[in-house]
């Protein structure tokens, strides 16, 4: 088995393709082991790795987001607690992925949600998880588009970028309404 590793714009987090898939359908953001034991054992044995900040899953990658430490000395950990885990032919996941729905706008701007979720789903989340991210809806309100923000994307130091001059520009150009975009506060995932 062969994992290749990419760096992300997120210097304290590297995206790991293992070649095969990883999660058939949505995404797991994990911020503790003890969530992780609950829902991905593959999730709980990277945090049996020290200075592991968290783990996200996504269709065929594995971002992992470190607290301290080198990547010189934790990427080694990594790759060898994937291979094994794959290997061994444990499920990533024990639970059902259910995205939750927390979504906020008023009816009388569905048709504009419809197209900003559009927008969102084919040009700007395929790119955020070439950078081991995920970017979703969460709410339209008074102009502001509420976006949540993981994986690499999460505490990111280019996001404000991305966010402002990326998808903001994007929104905009498409969606008079639209008059900005804001990044949701960090929820606490799994």
């Amino acid at each position: 088995m062969f994992i290749q590793t990419e760096s992300t714009p997120n210097p304290t987090t590297l995206k790991f393709l293992p070649g095969r898939i990883v999660l058939p359908q949505g995404v797991l953001e994990f911020h503790n082991r003890e969530k992780a034991a609950k829902n991905s054992p593959l999730a709980a044995k990277l945090f049996n790795i020290p200075n592991i900040k968290s783990v996200f899953l996504g269709y065929d990658f594995i971002t992992i987001t470190k607290n301290d430490g080198e990547w010189k000395h934790l990427k080694p950990a990594i790759l060898g607690t994937i291979m094994e885990h794959f290997l061994s032919n444990d499920p990533v996941i024990t639970t059902e992925v259910h995205i939750p729905d927390k979504e906020f706008f008023d009816e009388k701007d569905t048709d504009i949600v419809v197209v900003i979720k559009e927008l969102l789903e084919t040009r700007v989340r395929p790119a955020v998880a070439n950078d081991g991210g995920d970017i979703t809806f969460c709410g339209f309100e008074n102009g502001i588009v509420y976006l949540n923000m993981r994986g690499a994307c999460a505490g990111c130091p280019s996001s404000t970028a991305t966010l402002k001059h990326g998808i903001e520009n994007l929104l905009r150009h498409f969606i008079p309404e639209v008059l900005g975009v804001e990044a949701m506060p960090q929820n606490t995932g799994l």
